[in-house]
């Protein structure tokens, strides 16, 4: 059965949700989600800073 994550320090950036967690080692992960429908991109970034970049510059390809 997976861990399950526990996201803490919600944020919202246009369509775009950042999330700091920890993973199953305890290091603090943050993860940038497209929340629209079909989209589909996610992805894990070592620094808030990072996500953050990531979320103001992520453009959906589904219309």
């Amino acid at each position: 059965m997976p861990a399950r994550i526990n996201f803490r320090s919600l944020m919202r950036i246009g369509p775009v949700q950042i999330g700091t967690y920890r993973d199953r080692d305890g290091r603090t992960k943050n993860a940038a989600i497209c929340t629209t429908a079909n989209c589909g991109w996610s992805s894990d970034y070592g620094t808030s800073t990072a996500a953050q970049l990531a979320a103001r510059t992520h453009r959906c390809r589904v219309s």
